[in-house]
């Protein structure tokens, strides 16, 4: 246990750091693991993999997972700002590197692959840009004569470019929530925040127009559902309130994306919907408790960066969960923390890291720093 007067950097991060949030975030890891082990071997069959091969995988990207997390919840604003600028570049470059010499994936060239191991860059570029056009609209807030918005605007356009010509229409999509949401909160007038919302249907339609994967996945739903989500809508059937079990569903024998895009669908049917609503109700912890403390932070960068990463986090376990049952078309959006893959883990940590570094109990860490004497 530590004590109140230790004053190293583990010490003042255990009296500041939000304890629930960390706590919300380990118990999602934990049940990330159980789930995959549920929903894995059988798409491993499918594959012709071994049964273990996901699992294995994902406890290797376990462990860097939580290290980052940890790691970056011990930071102050100001290297996460100079962290995340160098980052994002960084990312930007693997982004434009994945679409010349990447792998092509179900027609997208998201990925790049080191040492045996893919990569899917913009899974990281969400927070960092969250934090990055966070730093921009602050400094135009505070500062004289600085265009902030138009550099976090040309820096989401730049993004936003990139992931079209992969395509990911999907974090295309969580980019520019991000940037208007950010905006909102910056205080743009309210015309300019409906004029930009109200554009978001002209730029769907466009995707729908001139993306066949894009125009399939929309069609597939109208009609009532593509494959997948009709095995997926009957997992929740099967599974009634208290499940068939762990390990014993068989929809996910049929799903091949059971282990990652359909991974709440196993929940349901093994666990059953009382599960699922408690998991519903552990996120919704997650982004109220997270929203609350942003409002209660410090300075208008925590409040904007805070916010967007929350809202991210919210929004793309909504789009998972929904997809799932068939309210929205189907994304192929990860469940965060939950469904497999090594960079939605990375990703989805690296948010949580910095929300938790964000809302530390900034005077707190001014009473650690003077030594208890204010």
């Amino acid at each position: 246990m530590l004590d109140r007067t230790d004053r190293s950097l583990v010490g003042i991060w255990w009296w500041t750091v939000d304890k629930w949030l960390l706590a919300s975030a380990l118990l999602l890891m934990t049940l990330g693991v159980i789930l995959v082990m549920a929903a894995s071997p059988a798409v491993a069959s499918l594959i012709n993999l071994s049964s273990q091969h996901f699992i294995v995988r994902q406890l290797i990207y376990l462990a860097p997972a939580l290290l980052i997390m940890l790691l970056v919840s011990m930071l102050e604003p100001r290297p996460i700002r100079a962290l995340s600028l160098v980052g994002l570049v960084l990312v930007i470059g693997l982004m434009i590197l994945a679409i010349v010499a990447g792998s092509e994936i179900k027609g997208a060239t998201r990925w790049i692959s080191v040492a045996g191991f893919t990569l899917q860059p913009s899974e990281l570029a969400k927070p960092l840009f969250a934090i990055v056009s966070a730093w921009l609209l602050t400094l135009w807030r505070e500062g004289q004569d600085f265009p902030g918005w138009a550099y976090a605007s040309g820096l989401a356009a730049i993004i936003v470019g990139i992931l079209v010509a992969q395509p990911d229409i999907g974090m295309t999509a969580l980019i520019l929530m991000t940037w208007g949401f950010q905006m909102f909160l910056a205080g743009m007038p309210m015309l300019f925040v409906i004029g930009a919302a109200g554009m978001a249907p002209v730029g769907f339609y466009l995707a729908y127009l001139n993306l066949s994967h894009v125009q399939l996945r929309v069609d597939k739903f109208f009609e009532g559902g593509s494959w997948q989500v009709e095995r997926a809508k009957e997992s929740f059937a099967e599974g009634g309130y208290f499940g068939v079990g762990p390990g014993d569903g068989v929809v996910k024998l049929h799903l091949p994306d059971a282990h990652s895009d359909f991974i709440f669908a196993v929940a349901a049917e093994e666990y059953g919907a009382i599960a699922c609503l408690a998991l519903l109700g552990l996120y919704g912890f997650v982004i109220i408790r997270g929203f609350a403390r942003a409002l209660s932070g410090e300075g208008l960068f925590c409040l904007i960066a805070t916010a967007s990463l929350v809202m991210q986090f919210g929004v793309q376990a909504s789009i998972h969960m929904a997809s799932s049952v068939n309210l929205i078309p189907t994304k192929g959006m990860t469940l965060p923390f939950i469904s497999y893959g090594g960079s939605s883990l990375l990703a989805s940590s690296l948010t949580m890291g910095l929300i938790l570094a964000l809302t530390r109990k900034r005077t707190t860490i001014d009473h650690f720093a003077d030594g208890g004497r204010s």
